[in-house]
């Protein structure tokens, strides 16, 4: 039986896009497609891949006046913004600069007699199942190296955001990449999940939540096929007694505020040095209050409709438990919050580590303040979750910053700065955020696998 995939507009629960899945035996022909293109991708030049990936991004630039609409439509983003093309380009054009040092062979030692050094070549047939909420540049992270590194992609994206990569597959095949080396997919979650297991794949690299990395590891069990996962988050902004309190409350609000909330590395609770809490209050809700909620399509519209109602309906759920603990709501309900998707942003104070709001992902625009006596305090609340993506520290104390930095369990430490990817940087996580890592070096080091050779020169 056929499966359909749709997606359903959060701007008035329209449906904006259906495609049908693939059966499995359609589904494994595709991966035995990539598999039989895969060594001959491989074997071009190094300089050749890159220069068809760059182009292939260039290409995608060019369809961005098409893209910013069309994302509003499918997952809600303002089309003030202008959508991903920026991040997007600066972290394919990253990993396209560093590649030929990332891949480049590791010498251990040559002499007369013998020759050593160590390769790194491509797993083979990568899957890339990418998220919704920054489609494009979620996908990149993976995409760009992968391909440059020799692999074959398939690339599964959600059913959110269903045209995205017919995008970026339009858009790397019209600059000269193979179709059979990049191809998109349309997968259920059993069809993905019989892929993995009988080793359809050499590297899987999964971006959702929680509960899909746990399925992603158990479609892998056994296999020994590698993945590589970015799951959940409840990344904490701490605000020290010495820090810049406008840029502060700046960051750390957008931080939790953009995109609806639907940021990886979105802030979702902030701890404030109990000198600065109440100013840092009073400015953060007037930067909120201040938000126009409404259509993403009209350019006054600074936060629009959540995703799905589904997801709205779990922020919802957590700050009335919240509310009814003894949280205190600072924001009135906006005219546009329909009960639906679209969602009046929330600060709340008086909150306490026992709230949902406070340890479940909210993934949504809410976040709970909390006055702190000092850094001990702060770094034993800021360790209080089962989540470590990134941590948001504001002090003017470089010094500070990196001893309080050390002590927080997450992959990312940001000083005076917070929801941004650094394409140098390792994109990483611990505890229940995952395992792995993406861009940078270490990036390439996980889409490849290393390969020594011992070369000894004569017999005797």
């Amino acid at each position: 039986m056929s499966h359909v995939l749709t997606c359903i507009s959060p701007i008035d629960g329209s449906v904006y896009a259906e495609r049908e899945a693939l059966s499995l035996d359609a589904a494994q022909q595709a991966a035995a497609r990539a598999r039989s293109a895969q060594a001959s991708w491989a074997a071009r030049p190094l300089q050749e891949r890159i220069a068809l990936v760059q182009a292939g991004i260039a290409a995608v630039g060019e369809m961005n006046d098409e893209v910013v609409p069309e994302l509003a439509h499918m997952m809600g983003r303002p089309v003030r913004y202008g959508g991903e093309f920026a991040g997007f380009e600066e972290r394919g054009s990253h990993m396209a600069a560093i590649a030929e040092e990332a891949l480049a062979d590791i010498a251990v030692g040559e002499d007369a007699t013998v020759k050593r050094f160590i390769k790194r070549v491509p797993h083979g047939v990568v899957l890339v199942v990418a998220p919704w909420n920054y489609p494009y540049m979620t996908a990149i992270n993976t995409l760009a190296p992968a391909l440059i590194a020799g692999n074959a992609v398939l690339l599964k994206h959600a059913t959110q955001t269903l045209l995205v990569g017919e995008r970026l597959a339009r858009a790397f095949h019209s600059v000269g990449v193979p179709e059979e080396v990049f191809q998109n997919v349309y997968l259920d979650h059993a069809t993905t999940s019989a892929l993995i297991a009988e080793r359809a794949f050499d590297f899987v690299n999964f971006t959702g939540s929680v509960g899909g990395g746990r399925a992603m590891e158990q479609a892998a069990a056994g296999t020994f096929t590698g993945l590589g996962l970015e799951l959940g988050g409840k990344d904490p902004g701490y605000v020290m007694e010495d820090a810049d309190l406008d840029a502060a409350v700046a960051t750390l609000v957008d931080g939790a505020m953009f995109n609806s909330g639907q940021c990886c590395c979105g802030i979702e609770r902030i701890y404030v040095h109990e000198s600065l809490f109440e100013a840092f209050v009073d400015k953060a809700v007037a930067i909120v209050e201040g938000y126009k909620l409404g259509n993403p399509l009209a350019a006054d519209t600074d936060i629009g409709p959540m995703a799905n109602i589904r997801f709205a309906r779990e922020v919802r759920a957590q700050i009335d438990e919240a509310l009814a603990a003894g949280a205190k709501a600072h924001i009135a309900r906006k005219a546009e919050d329909d009960g639906g998707a679209y969602l009046t942003p929330q600060i709340l104070t008086r909150v306490t580590h026992e709230m949902r709001v406070m340890r479940d992902e909210s993934f949504g625009p809410v976040v709970g303040i909390m006055p702190v006596a000092d850094d001990e305090e702060a770094i034993r609340l800021m360790n209080d979750s089962r989540f470590g993506l990134t941590a948001s520290l504001w002090t003017a104390d470089i010094e500070r910053a990196q001893r309080v930095g050390d002590r927080v369990d997450t992959g990312t430490v940001f000083m005076n700065r917070a929801d941004y990817l650094d394409p140098g940087l390792c994109w990483t996580g611990c505890k229940d955020t995952g395992r792995g890592g993406g861009l940078s070096v270490i990036g390439y080091h996980n889409l490849t696998r290393p390969k020594s050779y011992y070369l000894k020169k004569t017999t005797t």
